[in-house]
This record gives C-alpha cells, structure tokens and sequence, in this order.
C-alpha cells in the first residue's frame, strides 16, 4: 500500500512546501482584522466595520480547519526530535483550542449581528483583545517550530536522515 504514496522530498513532505503556514497566516490576519475593525466600528461609531469584522471571524472559522488539517500531516511527517516535542505537543494543543475559541467567539458574533448589527457589547470586545494574546502566542510557537528548530527546512530533515541511518 505504501508504493501508491508519493515520495517524501527533501522538506519531508509528499507536496513541494508547506501549506499550513501559508493557510494559518490568513487565519492570523482575519482574526487580528476581525479585531482592529470591532475596536475601531465600536470607537468611530461605524457599524459598517462590524460587518467586516463578521465576514473576516466567518472565513476564519472554515479557514482554521483547513489550516489544522496540514498542520496535523506536516506535523506527523516532521519527525519531531526531542527537544521539539514539547513545543510542537503546546502549539498543537493551542491549535486545536483555538478552532473551537474561534468558532464560539464567532457563533457569539453572529447572535450580536441577528439581533442589533449596529451594537456591539464591551465583553465581546475584551474576548477578541484574549483572542489576539492567545493568537499572539501561538504565533510565537510557530516561529520557534520553524526559526529555531527547523521542521521541515532542507537542513535539518538531512540532518535526522543523515542520523536515522547510523
């Protein structure tokens, strides 16, 4: 069954890059934008930004999923050494916590839109400034996966290669 796989490349993966942090910055950029443009309707009293901020926490919610699902394969062919697997284990963990975050923060969006599209409470706007904290640091865990430890880069997949066949 194995022979009908495509062969790994030299990023250890079946496809010529990574797709998950190509999907994941859109999610980043949605939800931070879902935020700033919540923040700036509720100051400027411009409700038309909440319908902005509605549509970005929509496509964010499909979006986050699309990004868990490659971020589950690239993780499983990353080969985590040691010293990565607790990073990777926290980001994961994070990850999934945030589609359902995401998603709830985004079904509560959609009530405050069916009742009164030009109000939004003051609590929702301090769920989206948490948001943007654990988006933030789930940001910085990507970064360390990939700047730091190096999952996925050329260098670091010959590396384990190199060690696995010793």
């Amino acid at each position: 069954m194995l022979e009908y796989l495509p062969p790994l490349n030299d990023h250890n993966l079946p496809y010529p890059d990574t797709i998950h942090p190509i999907v994941v910055h859109f999610v980043i950029a949605m939800v931070l934008f879902s935020v700033v443009c919540d923040a700036i309707g509720y100051f400027t009293r411009n409700p038309r930004l909440y319908e902005v901020s509605w549509w970005n926490y929509f496509f964010a919610t499909i979006s986050i999923f699309i990004a868990i699902v490659f971020g589950q394969i690239e993780a499983g062919l990353a080969e985590p050494y040691s010293s990565v697997e607790a990073t990777l284990n926290l980001h994961t963990i994070i990850g999934w916590s945030l589609s359902g975050i995401i998603a709830a923060i985004t079904g509560w969006r959609y009530v405050i839109r069916i009742r009164d599209p030009k109000v939004l409470p003051v609590s929702f706007l301090s769920a989206g400034v948490l948001l943007t904290g654990l988006v933030l640091f789930q940001v910085y865990l990507g970064d360390l996966l990939v700047w730091v430890y190096g999952l996925h880069t050329v260098a670091v997949v010959e590396a384990l290669r190199e060690a696995s066949l010793k």
